[in-house]
Protein backbone atom coordinates (compact mmCIF):
# COMPACT_ATOMS: atom_id res chain seq x y z
CA UNK A 1 0.00 0.00 0.00
CA UNK A 2 1.40 3.76 -0.63
CA UNK A 3 1.62 6.39 1.93
CA UNK A 4 -1.52 8.15 0.33
CA UNK A 5 -3.49 5.00 0.78
CA UNK A 6 -2.78 4.55 4.17
CA UNK A 7 -3.24 8.12 4.71
CA UNK A 8 -6.83 7.85 3.68
CA UNK A 9 -7.38 5.04 5.37
CA UNK A 10 -6.57 7.03 8.65
CA UNK A 11 -8.53 9.94 7.94
CA UNK A 12 -11.67 8.06 7.04
CA UNK A 13 -11.30 6.46 10.75
CA UNK A 14 -10.80 9.56 12.48
CA UNK A 15 -13.76 10.97 10.78
CA UNK A 16 -15.54 7.92 11.52
CA UNK A 17 -14.61 8.09 15.41
CA UNK A 18 -15.62 12.16 15.54
CA UNK A 19 -19.03 11.09 13.89
CA UNK A 20 -19.89 8.32 16.81
CA UNK A 21 -18.58 10.76 19.49
CA UNK A 22 -15.49 8.92 20.13
CA UNK A 23 -12.91 10.48 22.68
CA UNK A 24 -11.50 13.60 21.12
CA UNK A 25 -7.80 12.37 22.13
CA UNK A 26 -8.49 9.15 20.34
CA UNK A 27 -9.18 11.20 16.78
CA UNK A 28 -6.71 13.83 17.29
CA UNK A 29 -3.73 10.87 17.12
CA UNK A 30 -5.42 9.77 14.10
CA UNK A 31 -5.09 13.10 12.43
CA UNK A 32 -1.61 13.21 13.95
CA UNK A 33 -0.85 9.91 11.93
CA UNK A 34 -2.15 11.41 8.70
CA UNK A 35 -0.19 14.62 9.08
CA UNK A 36 2.95 12.74 9.68
CA UNK A 37 2.35 10.26 6.88
CA UNK A 38 1.60 12.60 4.44
CA UNK A 39 4.76 14.76 5.31
CA UNK A 40 7.42 11.51 4.74
CA UNK A 41 9.91 12.35 1.62
CA UNK A 42 9.90 8.24 1.58
CA UNK A 43 7.41 5.04 1.43
CA UNK A 44 6.40 4.09 4.46
CA UNK A 45 7.28 0.44 3.12
CA UNK A 46 10.91 1.17 3.21
CA UNK A 47 10.31 2.77 7.16
CA UNK A 48 8.92 -0.54 7.85
CA UNK A 49 11.34 -2.87 6.13
CA UNK A 50 14.04 -1.08 7.85
CA UNK A 51 12.03 -1.32 11.46
CA UNK A 52 11.67 2.47 12.24
CA UNK A 53 7.86 3.11 12.28
CA UNK A 54 8.11 4.00 16.08
CA UNK A 55 10.88 6.68 14.80
CA UNK A 56 8.45 8.50 12.94
CA UNK A 57 6.71 12.14 14.93
CA UNK A 58 3.06 11.40 15.63
CA UNK A 59 3.21 7.38 15.01
CA UNK A 60 2.81 5.48 18.15
CA UNK A 61 2.75 1.85 19.02
CA UNK A 62 -1.05 1.69 18.16
CA UNK A 63 -0.52 3.31 14.84
CA UNK A 64 2.30 1.64 14.12
CA UNK A 65 0.69 -1.77 14.93
CA UNK A 66 -2.17 -0.83 12.29
CA UNK A 67 0.46 0.37 9.75
CA UNK A 68 1.99 -3.08 10.23
CA UNK A 69 -0.83 -4.74 9.35
CA UNK A 70 -1.69 -2.81 6.17
CA UNK A 71 1.83 -2.91 4.89
CA UNK A 72 1.91 -7.16 5.11
CA UNK A 73 -2.29 -7.93 4.96
CA UNK A 74 -3.21 -5.30 2.63
CA UNK A 75 -6.13 -5.01 5.09
CA UNK A 76 -6.78 -3.45 8.39
CA UNK A 77 -9.79 -5.13 10.65
CA UNK A 78 -10.09 -2.69 12.80
CA UNK A 79 -10.78 -0.07 9.56
CA UNK A 80 -13.59 -2.54 8.31
CA UNK A 81 -14.94 -2.84 11.59
CA UNK A 82 -15.33 0.38 12.01
CA UNK A 83 -16.52 1.39 8.63
CA UNK A 84 -19.35 -1.31 9.18
CA UNK A 85 -20.27 0.75 11.77
CA UNK A 86 -22.23 3.99 10.13
CA UNK A 87 -24.05 4.28 6.84
CA UNK A 88 -21.52 4.38 3.67
CA UNK A 89 -22.74 8.04 2.73
CA UNK A 90 -21.65 9.79 5.19
CA UNK A 91 -17.88 9.58 4.82
CA UNK A 92 -19.08 11.29 1.65
CA UNK A 93 -20.71 13.59 2.76
CA UNK A 94 -17.92 15.02 4.61
CA UNK A 95 -16.37 15.90 1.34
CA UNK A 96 -18.69 18.66 1.23
CA UNK A 97 -17.25 21.81 2.24
CA UNK A 98 -18.85 23.18 5.85
CA UNK A 99 -20.18 19.81 6.56
CA UNK A 100 -18.06 18.14 9.62
CA UNK A 101 -18.32 15.32 11.39
CA UNK A 102 -20.86 17.26 14.10
CA UNK A 103 -23.26 18.23 11.16
CA UNK A 104 -22.93 14.65 9.76
CA UNK A 105 -23.80 13.33 13.19
CA UNK A 106 -27.21 16.20 13.26
CA UNK A 107 -28.13 15.57 10.41
CA UNK A 108 -28.03 11.39 10.04
CA UNK A 109 -29.67 11.46 13.84
CA UNK A 110 -31.85 14.06 13.22
CA UNK A 111 -33.10 13.96 9.93
CA UNK A 112 -32.22 10.63 8.67
CA UNK A 113 -29.90 11.55 6.26
CA UNK A 114 -27.10 9.19 4.76
CA UNK A 115 -26.07 10.37 1.70
CA UNK A 116 -25.29 12.98 -0.26
CA UNK A 117 -28.16 13.23 -2.98
CA UNK A 118 -30.57 12.59 0.70
CA UNK A 119 -28.89 16.32 1.64
CA UNK A 120 -29.31 17.64 -1.72
CA UNK A 121 -33.01 17.10 -1.81
CA UNK A 122 -33.31 17.84 2.31
CA UNK A 123 -31.36 21.41 1.27
CA UNK A 124 -33.54 22.12 -1.80
CA UNK A 125 -37.15 21.51 0.39
CA UNK A 126 -35.84 23.99 3.20
CA UNK A 127 -35.29 21.08 5.68
CA UNK A 128 -32.19 21.93 7.16
CA UNK A 129 -32.73 25.14 8.39
CA UNK A 130 -34.55 23.71 11.04
CA UNK A 131 -31.62 22.05 12.88
CA UNK A 132 -29.58 23.98 15.66
CA UNK A 133 -26.59 25.14 13.89
CA UNK A 134 -27.27 25.34 10.96
CA UNK A 135 -30.15 28.11 9.25
CA UNK A 136 -30.58 29.09 5.70
CA UNK A 137 -27.35 30.46 4.97
CA UNK A 138 -25.75 27.06 6.06
CA UNK A 139 -27.99 25.54 3.63
CA UNK A 140 -27.32 27.57 1.06
CA UNK A 141 -23.69 27.11 1.40
CA UNK A 142 -24.19 23.20 1.52
CA UNK A 143 -25.90 23.19 -1.85
CA UNK A 144 -23.19 24.90 -3.12
CA UNK A 145 -20.65 23.01 -1.35
CA UNK A 146 -22.40 19.69 -3.39
CA UNK A 147 -22.25 20.94 -6.72
CA UNK A 148 -18.75 22.32 -6.26
CA UNK A 149 -17.75 18.81 -4.62
CA UNK A 150 -19.59 17.06 -8.16
CA UNK A 151 -17.13 19.64 -10.57
CA UNK A 152 -14.03 18.55 -8.25
CA UNK A 153 -14.91 14.97 -8.79
CA UNK A 154 -14.71 15.25 -12.73
CA UNK A 155 -10.98 16.52 -12.08
CA UNK A 156 -7.78 15.66 -10.72
CA UNK A 157 -5.51 18.47 -9.42
CA UNK A 158 -1.99 18.82 -11.27
CA UNK A 159 0.10 17.54 -8.41
CA UNK A 160 -1.70 14.30 -8.22
CA UNK A 161 -2.12 13.22 -11.75
CA UNK A 162 1.60 14.50 -12.76
CA UNK A 163 2.90 12.14 -9.45
CA UNK A 164 0.50 9.21 -11.06
CA UNK A 165 1.71 9.94 -14.72
CA UNK A 166 5.30 10.32 -14.10
CA UNK A 167 5.00 6.57 -11.92
CA UNK A 168 3.44 4.53 -15.00
CA UNK A 169 6.25 6.75 -17.46
CA UNK A 170 8.49 5.80 -15.03
CA UNK A 171 7.48 1.87 -15.61
CA UNK A 172 6.83 1.89 -18.51
CA UNK A 173 10.70 3.68 -19.47
CA UNK A 174 12.22 0.73 -17.80
CA UNK A 175 10.74 -1.74 -20.41
CA UNK A 176 14.05 -2.97 -23.39
CA UNK A 177 11.23 -2.27 -25.54
CA UNK A 178 10.37 0.95 -25.11
CA UNK A 179 12.66 3.95 -25.96
CA UNK A 180 10.28 7.04 -25.25
CA UNK A 181 7.32 7.22 -22.88
CA UNK A 182 5.83 10.86 -22.37
CA UNK A 183 2.26 12.33 -20.84
CA UNK A 184 0.46 14.26 -23.56
CA UNK A 185 -2.63 15.71 -23.32
CA UNK A 186 -3.84 18.79 -20.52
CA UNK A 187 -1.15 17.61 -18.15
CA UNK A 188 1.16 18.26 -20.95
CA UNK A 189 -0.96 21.78 -20.76
CA UNK A 190 0.16 22.07 -17.27
CA UNK A 191 -3.71 22.44 -16.99
CA UNK A 192 -4.59 23.16 -12.71
CA UNK A 193 -6.96 20.37 -13.18
CA UNK A 194 -6.93 17.43 -15.65
CA UNK A 195 -9.22 14.93 -16.33
CA UNK A 196 -8.13 11.78 -18.41
CA UNK A 197 -4.29 11.28 -18.49
CA UNK A 198 -2.94 10.45 -21.50
CA UNK A 199 0.54 8.75 -22.43
CA UNK A 200 2.30 8.31 -25.42
CA UNK A 201 5.10 5.61 -25.71
CA UNK A 202 7.35 4.76 -28.89
CA UNK A 203 8.21 0.48 -28.78
CA UNK A 204 8.78 -1.95 -31.07
CA UNK A 205 7.11 -4.61 -28.95
CA UNK A 206 3.43 -2.78 -28.21
CA UNK A 207 2.00 -5.85 -26.75
CA UNK A 208 4.34 -5.54 -24.28
CA UNK A 209 3.79 -2.10 -23.03
CA UNK A 210 -0.20 -3.35 -23.33
CA UNK A 211 0.26 -6.15 -20.81
CA UNK A 212 2.60 -3.96 -18.33
CA UNK A 213 0.25 -0.89 -18.43
CA UNK A 214 -2.68 -2.90 -17.78
CA UNK A 215 -1.11 -5.09 -14.42
CA UNK A 216 0.44 -2.12 -12.82
CA UNK A 217 -0.20 -2.18 -9.06
CA UNK A 218 -2.45 1.17 -9.55
CA UNK A 219 -5.04 -0.10 -11.81
CA UNK A 220 -8.33 -1.30 -10.16
CA UNK A 221 -9.71 -1.87 -13.62
CA UNK A 222 -9.15 -2.49 -17.03
CA UNK A 223 -11.75 -0.60 -19.43
CA UNK A 224 -10.03 -1.49 -22.63
CA UNK A 225 -7.23 -3.26 -23.93
CA UNK A 226 -5.78 -3.14 -27.72
CA UNK A 227 -2.44 -3.79 -29.24
CA UNK A 228 -1.33 -0.59 -29.57
CA UNK A 229 -4.22 1.64 -27.32
CA UNK A 230 -5.29 0.66 -23.61
CA UNK A 231 -7.59 2.10 -20.94
CA UNK A 232 -7.47 2.21 -17.56
CA UNK A 233 -9.27 3.50 -13.87
CA UNK A 234 -6.67 3.83 -11.39
CA UNK A 235 -7.28 2.53 -7.83
CA UNK A 236 -7.92 6.34 -7.26
CA UNK A 237 -10.84 6.43 -9.71
CA UNK A 238 -8.75 8.17 -12.32
CA UNK A 239 -8.54 7.17 -16.26
CA UNK A 240 -4.95 6.63 -17.90
CA UNK A 241 -5.07 5.86 -21.60
CA UNK A 242 -1.41 4.65 -23.10
CA UNK A 243 -1.15 4.69 -26.69
CA UNK A 244 2.07 3.27 -28.85
CA UNK A 245 2.88 5.50 -31.69
CA UNK A 246 4.96 5.14 -34.59
CA UNK A 247 8.42 6.60 -34.25
CA UNK A 248 7.87 8.69 -37.66
CA UNK A 249 4.42 9.83 -36.45
CA UNK A 250 5.51 10.49 -32.71
CA UNK A 251 5.86 14.09 -33.29
CA UNK A 252 2.38 14.77 -35.12
CA UNK A 253 1.42 12.44 -32.04
CA UNK A 254 2.48 14.31 -29.65
CA UNK A 255 1.53 17.11 -30.84
CA UNK A 256 -2.24 16.26 -31.68
CA UNK A 257 -3.15 14.76 -28.33
CA UNK A 258 -1.37 17.56 -26.18
CA UNK A 259 -4.06 20.10 -27.60
CA UNK A 260 -5.80 22.07 -26.94
CA UNK A 261 -9.13 21.52 -28.81
CA UNK A 262 -9.08 25.13 -29.73
CA UNK A 263 -5.07 25.22 -30.35
CA UNK A 264 -5.55 22.06 -33.21
CA UNK A 265 -8.77 24.06 -34.74
CA UNK A 266 -6.66 26.74 -35.78
CA UNK A 267 -3.64 24.14 -36.60
CA UNK A 268 -5.88 22.90 -39.27
CA UNK A 269 -7.14 26.00 -40.65
CA UNK A 270 -3.69 26.74 -41.26
CA UNK A 271 -2.52 23.96 -43.01
CA UNK A 272 -5.53 23.62 -44.84
CA UNK A 273 -4.56 27.70 -46.48
CA UNK A 274 -1.50 26.07 -47.28
CA UNK A 275 -2.87 22.73 -49.16
CA UNK A 276 -2.28 20.57 -46.35
CA UNK A 277 -3.63 18.29 -44.07
CA UNK A 278 -1.99 17.28 -40.27
CA UNK A 279 -3.38 15.05 -37.91
CA UNK A 280 -1.78 12.65 -35.70
CA UNK A 281 -0.38 11.02 -37.99
CA UNK A 282 1.88 13.75 -39.67
CA UNK A 283 1.73 16.57 -41.95
CA UNK A 284 0.55 15.60 -45.47
CA UNK A 285 0.23 17.29 -48.79
CA UNK A 286 -3.34 17.53 -49.84
CA UNK A 287 -2.50 17.29 -53.52
CA UNK A 288 -0.53 14.23 -53.66
CA UNK A 289 -0.73 12.85 -49.92
CA UNK A 290 3.09 12.69 -49.60
CA UNK A 291 4.02 13.03 -45.71
CA UNK A 292 6.05 15.74 -45.24
CA UNK A 293 6.41 16.20 -41.63
CA UNK A 294 5.79 14.11 -38.09
CA UNK A 295 8.76 12.82 -36.29
CA UNK A 296 9.19 15.74 -33.85
CA UNK A 297 6.85 18.86 -32.68
CA UNK A 298 9.68 20.99 -34.49
CA UNK A 299 8.68 19.32 -38.01
CA UNK A 300 5.23 19.58 -37.33
CA UNK A 301 5.10 23.46 -36.55
CA UNK A 302 8.19 24.15 -39.06
CA UNK A 303 5.38 22.84 -41.81
CA UNK A 304 3.42 25.47 -41.22
CA UNK A 305 5.60 28.28 -41.09
CA UNK A 306 5.75 28.53 -37.06
CA UNK A 307 7.94 27.98 -34.46
CA UNK A 308 7.43 25.54 -31.32
CA UNK A 309 4.54 27.07 -29.16
CA UNK A 310 5.09 26.12 -25.62
CA UNK A 311 2.80 23.38 -24.47
CA UNK A 312 1.45 25.59 -21.91
CA UNK A 313 0.77 28.45 -24.54
CA UNK A 314 -1.78 26.03 -26.56
CA UNK A 315 -5.07 27.32 -25.53
CA UNK A 316 -7.02 28.51 -28.80
CA UNK A 317 -6.20 32.09 -27.62
CA UNK A 318 -3.22 34.65 -29.16
CA UNK A 319 -0.33 32.47 -29.44
CA UNK A 320 -0.50 31.40 -32.87
CA UNK A 321 -0.75 35.20 -33.89
CA UNK A 322 2.33 35.55 -31.36
CA UNK A 323 4.57 32.87 -32.69
CA UNK A 324 3.69 34.16 -36.45
CA UNK A 325 4.59 37.55 -35.39
CA UNK A 326 7.94 36.32 -33.21
CA UNK A 327 6.56 37.87 -29.93
CA UNK A 328 6.29 34.35 -28.17
CA UNK A 329 7.41 34.68 -24.57
CA UNK A 330 10.89 33.38 -23.08
CA UNK A 331 8.53 31.71 -20.39
CA UNK A 332 10.42 31.46 -17.10
CA UNK A 333 12.36 28.43 -16.49
CA UNK A 334 12.30 26.33 -13.18
CA UNK A 335 16.44 26.31 -12.65
CA UNK A 336 15.37 30.39 -13.12
CA UNK A 337 14.01 30.30 -9.70
CA UNK A 338 16.74 31.14 -6.91
CA UNK A 339 14.58 30.51 -3.59
CA UNK A 340 10.62 30.14 -1.94
CA UNK A 341 8.60 33.51 -0.66
CA UNK A 342 6.63 31.68 1.48
CA UNK A 343 7.15 29.08 3.75
CA UNK A 344 6.29 28.02 7.32
CA UNK A 345 8.02 26.49 10.23
CA UNK A 346 7.12 25.42 13.20
CA UNK A 347 7.12 28.70 14.72
CA UNK A 348 3.30 28.65 14.00
CA UNK A 349 2.09 25.54 11.71
CA UNK A 350 4.61 24.17 9.73
CA UNK A 351 6.41 20.89 11.15
CA UNK A 352 10.06 22.19 10.56
CA UNK A 353 12.25 24.06 12.31
CA UNK A 354 14.38 27.61 9.91
CA UNK A 355 17.49 25.33 10.13
CA UNK A 356 16.21 22.71 8.55
CA UNK A 357 14.14 24.54 6.05
CA UNK A 358 18.15 26.25 5.44
CA UNK A 359 18.95 22.84 4.67
CA UNK A 360 16.78 21.94 2.66
CA UNK A 361 16.16 25.11 0.46
CA UNK A 362 20.25 24.94 -0.33
CA UNK A 363 19.51 21.56 -1.42
CA UNK A 364 17.46 22.38 -4.49
CA UNK A 365 19.66 24.93 -5.34
CA UNK A 366 18.13 28.04 -3.44
CA UNK A 367 20.23 31.19 -2.45
CA UNK A 368 17.48 32.50 -0.32
CA UNK A 369 13.78 31.50 1.46
CA UNK A 370 11.01 33.93 2.84
CA UNK A 371 10.22 32.42 6.45
CA UNK A 372 6.55 33.63 6.25
CA UNK A 373 4.71 32.36 9.74
CA UNK A 374 1.36 33.52 10.24
CA UNK A 375 0.13 36.13 12.57
CA UNK A 376 -1.84 35.87 15.96
CA UNK A 377 -5.08 36.24 14.79
CA UNK A 378 -4.98 33.06 13.49
CA UNK A 379 -4.85 31.01 16.32
CA UNK A 380 -5.55 28.20 15.02
CA UNK A 381 -2.51 27.91 13.21
CA UNK A 382 -0.29 28.77 15.51
CA UNK A 383 0.16 32.30 14.88
CA UNK A 384 2.48 34.44 16.36
CA UNK A 385 2.15 37.21 18.94
CA UNK A 386 4.55 40.17 18.31
CA UNK A 387 6.71 39.29 21.34
CA UNK A 388 7.52 36.15 19.42
CA UNK A 389 7.63 37.65 16.25
CA UNK A 390 10.37 39.51 17.27
CA UNK A 391 11.97 36.37 18.89
CA UNK A 392 11.68 34.71 15.35
CA UNK A 393 13.29 37.91 13.65
CA UNK A 394 16.37 37.79 16.30
CA UNK A 395 16.66 34.03 15.52
CA UNK A 396 16.72 34.19 11.47
CA UNK A 397 19.56 37.26 12.08
CA UNK A 398 21.21 35.11 14.02
CA UNK A 399 21.06 32.40 11.53
CA UNK A 400 22.20 34.75 8.51
CA UNK A 401 25.28 35.79 10.38
CA UNK A 402 26.53 31.70 10.03
CA UNK A 403 25.40 31.39 6.36
CA UNK A 404 27.30 31.79 3.59
CA UNK A 405 25.65 32.50 -0.32
CA UNK A 406 22.97 32.05 1.78
CA UNK A 407 19.61 34.42 3.26
CA UNK A 408 16.63 33.60 5.15
CA UNK A 409 14.11 36.35 4.33
CA UNK A 410 12.55 37.02 7.91
CA UNK A 411 8.37 37.51 6.89
CA UNK A 412 4.87 36.99 7.95
CA UNK A 413 1.98 36.18 6.82
CA UNK A 414 -0.14 38.84 8.32
CA UNK A 415 -3.90 38.68 8.32
CA UNK A 416 -6.05 41.83 6.98
CA UNK A 417 -8.76 41.95 9.40
CA UNK A 418 -12.29 42.66 8.29
CA UNK A 419 -12.12 46.10 8.68
CA UNK A 420 -8.59 46.16 6.42
CA UNK A 421 -6.26 47.14 9.39
CA UNK A 422 -3.06 44.54 9.78
CA UNK A 423 -2.82 41.77 12.27
CA UNK A 424 0.95 43.79 13.26
CA UNK A 425 1.62 46.97 14.57
CA UNK A 426 3.25 48.97 11.84
CA UNK A 427 6.70 49.49 13.96
CA UNK A 428 6.77 45.39 14.06
CA UNK A 429 6.18 45.04 10.10
CA UNK A 430 8.74 47.66 9.33
CA UNK A 431 11.26 45.21 10.74
CA UNK A 432 10.58 42.31 8.64
CA UNK A 433 12.46 41.73 5.15
CA UNK A 434 8.95 41.40 3.60
CA UNK A 435 5.44 41.40 4.77
CA UNK A 436 2.96 39.32 3.16
CA UNK A 437 -0.77 40.29 3.99
CA UNK A 438 -3.94 37.70 3.92
CA UNK A 439 -7.39 37.04 3.55
CA UNK A 440 -8.10 33.78 6.39
CA UNK A 441 -11.50 34.76 7.39
CA UNK A 442 -14.55 36.94 6.13
CA UNK A 443 -14.72 35.21 2.68
CA UNK A 444 -18.65 35.54 2.84
CA UNK A 445 -18.05 39.60 2.86
CA UNK A 446 -19.74 41.64 -0.58
CA UNK A 447 -17.50 42.37 -3.40
CA UNK A 448 -16.82 46.00 -2.36
CA UNK A 449 -16.16 45.06 0.96
CA UNK A 450 -13.44 42.67 -0.18
CA UNK A 451 -12.05 44.47 -2.58
CA UNK A 452 -11.80 47.55 0.15
CA UNK A 453 -10.29 45.44 2.68
CA UNK A 454 -7.42 44.02 0.29
CA UNK A 455 -7.05 47.72 -0.70
CA UNK A 456 -6.22 49.10 2.71
CA UNK A 457 -3.38 46.48 3.63
CA UNK A 458 -2.12 47.00 0.07
CA UNK A 459 -2.02 51.11 0.76
CA UNK A 460 0.12 50.06 3.74
CA UNK A 461 3.53 51.04 3.01
CA UNK A 462 4.78 48.01 4.84
CA UNK A 463 3.00 45.26 2.71
CA UNK A 464 5.02 43.63 0.04
CA UNK A 465 3.12 41.12 -0.99
CA UNK A 466 -0.48 40.05 -1.55
CA UNK A 467 -1.02 36.15 -0.41
CA UNK A 468 -3.31 33.92 -2.35
CA UNK A 469 -5.55 36.89 -3.38
CA UNK A 470 -8.82 35.17 -4.51
CA UNK A 471 -8.62 32.37 -1.34
CA UNK A 472 -9.99 30.21 -3.99
CA UNK A 473 -9.17 25.86 -2.93
CA UNK A 474 -9.38 23.99 -6.27
CA UNK A 475 -12.17 21.56 -6.12
CA UNK A 476 -13.04 22.55 -2.28
CA UNK A 477 -14.37 26.18 -1.79
CA UNK A 478 -14.80 28.70 -4.78
CA UNK A 479 -12.57 32.14 -5.02
CA UNK A 480 -14.15 34.68 -3.24
CA UNK A 481 -15.95 37.59 -4.74
CA UNK A 482 -13.25 39.83 -4.87
CA UNK A 483 -12.25 42.53 -8.19
CA UNK A 484 -9.49 41.00 -9.37
CA UNK A 485 -8.68 43.63 -11.57
CA UNK A 486 -9.35 46.46 -9.69
CA UNK A 487 -6.90 44.53 -6.84
CA UNK A 488 -4.36 44.50 -10.18
CA UNK A 489 -4.57 48.07 -10.41
CA UNK A 490 -3.97 49.08 -7.10
CA UNK A 491 -1.06 46.73 -6.93
CA UNK A 492 0.60 48.77 -9.73
CA UNK A 493 -0.32 51.82 -7.91
CA UNK A 494 0.98 50.97 -4.68
CA UNK A 495 3.76 48.72 -5.95
CA UNK A 496 2.46 45.23 -4.35
CA UNK A 497 3.28 41.54 -5.95
CA UNK A 498 1.06 39.23 -5.89
CA UNK A 499 1.59 35.99 -4.50
CA UNK A 500 1.59 33.26 -6.96
CA UNK A 501 0.93 30.56 -4.59
CA UNK A 502 2.08 27.15 -5.56
CA UNK A 503 0.49 24.82 -3.24
CA UNK A 504 -1.83 22.14 -5.37
CA UNK A 505 -5.00 23.06 -4.15
CA UNK A 506 -4.61 26.86 -4.48
CA UNK A 507 -2.80 28.22 -7.63
CA UNK A 508 -3.92 31.34 -7.35
CA UNK A 509 -3.15 33.84 -8.65
CA UNK A 510 -5.00 31.73 -12.07
CA UNK A 511 -3.06 32.10 -15.43
CA UNK A 512 -5.50 34.96 -17.16
CA UNK A 513 -4.83 36.89 -13.71
CA UNK A 514 -0.97 36.22 -14.56
CA UNK A 515 -1.70 37.62 -17.73
CA UNK A 516 -3.05 40.42 -16.91
CA UNK A 517 -0.35 41.48 -13.74
CA UNK A 518 2.04 41.14 -16.55
CA UNK A 519 0.36 43.84 -18.68
CA UNK A 520 0.16 45.74 -15.93
CA UNK A 521 3.74 45.19 -15.17
CA UNK A 522 2.86 44.40 -11.59
CA UNK A 523 5.37 41.80 -9.96
CA UNK A 524 4.43 37.92 -8.77
CA UNK A 525 5.94 36.25 -6.06
CA UNK A 526 6.03 32.19 -6.31
CA UNK A 527 5.53 30.71 -2.58
CA UNK A 528 4.51 27.10 -2.17
CA UNK A 529 3.08 27.72 1.35
CA UNK A 530 5.13 25.11 2.18
CA UNK A 531 4.11 23.63 5.76
CA UNK A 532 7.01 20.51 5.69
CA UNK A 533 10.24 20.06 3.64
CA UNK A 534 8.20 17.67 1.11
CA UNK A 535 5.68 20.67 -0.20
CA UNK A 536 8.74 22.76 -1.32
CA UNK A 537 8.43 20.57 -4.15
CA UNK A 538 4.97 22.27 -5.12
CA UNK A 539 7.15 25.32 -6.70
CA UNK A 540 7.32 23.19 -10.09
CA UNK A 541 3.49 23.49 -9.89
CA UNK A 542 3.61 27.03 -9.63
CA UNK A 543 6.17 28.00 -12.10
CA UNK A 544 4.20 25.77 -14.63
CA UNK A 545 1.33 28.01 -13.34
CA UNK A 546 3.59 31.72 -14.76
CA UNK A 547 4.23 29.81 -17.85
CA UNK A 548 0.14 29.37 -18.68
CA UNK A 549 0.16 33.22 -17.40
CA UNK A 550 2.76 33.64 -20.28
CA UNK A 551 5.05 35.27 -17.65
CA UNK A 552 8.94 35.74 -17.83
CA UNK A 553 11.89 35.92 -15.48
CA UNK A 554 11.87 39.12 -15.74
CA UNK A 555 7.91 39.58 -14.44
CA UNK A 556 8.75 37.24 -11.15
CA UNK A 557 10.62 38.30 -8.00
CA UNK A 558 11.80 34.70 -7.10
CA UNK A 559 14.42 35.26 -9.68
CA UNK A 560 16.13 38.03 -8.44
CA UNK A 561 19.55 37.50 -6.97
CA UNK A 562 19.69 38.50 -2.98
CA UNK A 563 21.14 41.96 -2.84
CA UNK A 564 18.19 42.61 -5.68
CA UNK A 565 15.40 40.67 -4.37
CA UNK A 566 16.14 42.73 -1.33
CA UNK A 567 16.01 45.81 -2.74
CA UNK A 568 12.80 45.25 -4.64
CA UNK A 569 10.77 44.30 -1.58
CA UNK A 570 11.95 47.49 0.07
CA UNK A 571 10.53 49.27 -2.65
CA UNK A 572 7.57 47.33 -3.18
Amino acid sequence: MTNREIATIFSEIADILDIKGENPFKVRAYQKAVRAIEGLSEELRAIHARGELRQIEGVGGAIAKKIDELLTTGKLQYYEREKASIPDGLLAMLKIPEVGPKKVKALYEKLGIDTVEKLEVAAQAGKLRELPGFGEKTEQNILRGIALVRRGRERVLLADATELAESIVEKLSQLKEVSVAVPAGSLRRQQETIGDIDILVISHAPQKVMDTFTTLDCVAEVTAKGTTKSSIRTKDDVQVDVRVVEKDSFGAALQYFTGSKEHNIQLREIAMKRGLKINEYGVFSEKTGKMIAGKSEEEVYAALELPVIPPELRQGLDEIDAARDGKLPALLEPSQIKGDLHVHSEWSDGKNSIEEIVEACRALGYTYVGIADHSQSLGVAGGLEPERCEKQIELIRKINRKLKGFRVLAGAEVDIRSDGTLDFPNELLAKLDFVTAAIHSGFKQTRKQLTDRVRSAMENPHVTILAHPTGRLIGRRDPFDIDVVEILQIAKKTGTAMELNAHQLRLDLKDVHLRKAKELGVKVAIGTDAHDLTELRLMRYGVATTRRGWLESKNVLNTLSTTKLLKALKHA
